[in-house]
């Protein structure tokens, strides 16, 4: 089942809760439910995604509002494991390019955040690739992310639907919640209101957050 705007909220798909108690959508009704996705090597989920969701748990974990971290992994599956999301629930270390350009911004504490995350953390469930890329999933990932791709000429269609293939070959891996919700890259947000409809799933920095939190804790 795909997510949709304005519908019920397919369950999240996790293989491991590494923080906090096992819980889902179905178990939260009558909250305004926040998840934060992430990669654990994903410098910008922790210079700006992962602050404000806490920041965001700390104003209005009383007021209704359940935040939830899911990690999750589309590329550098070699860091973006349910090892290192342990290790940074536990400890506060960081890994990778999160670690580097968060160590050249002097936002750590010998490689690890000055902050603990305090909500609860999950990784979502990976599963090996088994079947062939079809021409369906290449048209489907162009589609979403070019608009106008069909009136591009012929052979910078070719071009990038062979890197489409590129990509998805180079995939080990598939996240189930990443791609049930769809999403299109890290960090995303996934907003669900008091009666499990989804609302919202935004991906990049989103400044109106908390005015859509807020409404929805009215409603």
């Amino acid at each position: 089942m795909k997510a949709q705007i304005g519908q019920k909220a397919p369950l999240l798909s996790v293989s491991d809760w590494v923080q906090g108690a096992r819980t889902n959508f179905d178990r939260l009704l009558g909250q305004v439910v926040l998840v934060e996705v992430f990669q654990v090597n994903c410098p910008g989920c922790f210079l700006y995604a992962l602050p404000q969701a806490v920041d965001l748990h700390q104003q209005y974990s009383q007021h209704g509002l359940s935040v939830l971290g899911v990690a999750t992994a589309f590329e550098d599956f070699d860091k973006n494991n349910l090892e290192n999301l342990t290790r940074l629930a536990e400890t506060g270390e960081v890994v990778g390019e999160t670690l580097r350009v968060l160590s050249q911004q002097g936002r750590l504490n010998a490689g690890r955040l000055p902050y603990h995350i305090p909500f609860p953390l999950a990784m979502d469930r990976l599963n090996k690739r088994q079947h062939e890329v079809s021409n369906d999933m290449i048209t489907n990932f162009i589609n979403d992310r070019i608009p106008n791709f069909e009136q591009q000429p012929e052979a910078d269609q070719q071009r990038i639907r062979q890197q489409v293939l590129n990509y998805f070959q180079s995939l080990d891996y598939h996240a189930e919640t990443f791609e049930r919700f769809e999403l299109k890259g890290t960090p995303s947000h996934i907003l669900v209101d008091k009666q499990g409809i989804l609302r919202d799933c935004a991906f990049g920095a989103y400044p109106e957050l908390e005015a859509r939190i807020l409404g929805l804790l009215q409603e």
